[in-house]
């Protein structure tokens, strides 16, 4: 976990928030929600490249987004995801945020992740 108030990290002018008192990153922060591709705008050019990665820290499953759009009010994400299966697939940013891992630590965001192409990505993160 972060520590200290006004944190920023690589590659973003994004700082930590606060809640409950304890620091925590955003896993969406709205710059990151500006460069997203809009769900199904890139038709059906696969493998596109990932913007972001999100992860259990305390598990070995992993979202790789590609696209995201807003709906009502959650967010909905497609990506590549690592967990039972490697499978591309839809997700939640609420059920992201709601979901903990084994030890019961919360979903973050990777914030040191290089985006790049899918080939390029997975060979890199799936050594």
């Amino acid at each position: 976990m972060c520590k200290g108030a006004g944190l920023q990290f690589p590659g973003t002018s994004h700082q930590t928030k606060t809640k409950g008192g304890h620091l925590y990153i955003e896993l969406l922060p709205a710059e990151l929600r500006q460069k997203l591709p809009s769900l199904y705008s890139q038709g059906n050019e696969r493998p596109p490249g990932h913007p972001c990665q999100i992860l259990t820290p305390d598990s070995n499953w992993t979202w790789y987004v590609t696209e995201g759009s807003a709906e009502g009010d959650d967010f909905i994400f497609f990506g590549f995801v690592i967990g039972f299966e490697k499978e591309w697939g839809y997700f939640s940013l609420s059920e992201l945020t709601a979901a903990r891992g084994p030890m019961g630590l919360e979903i973050e965001r990777d914030l040191y992740f290089e985006p790049g192409p899918f080939e390029v990505v997975m060979v890199r993160e799936c050594r």
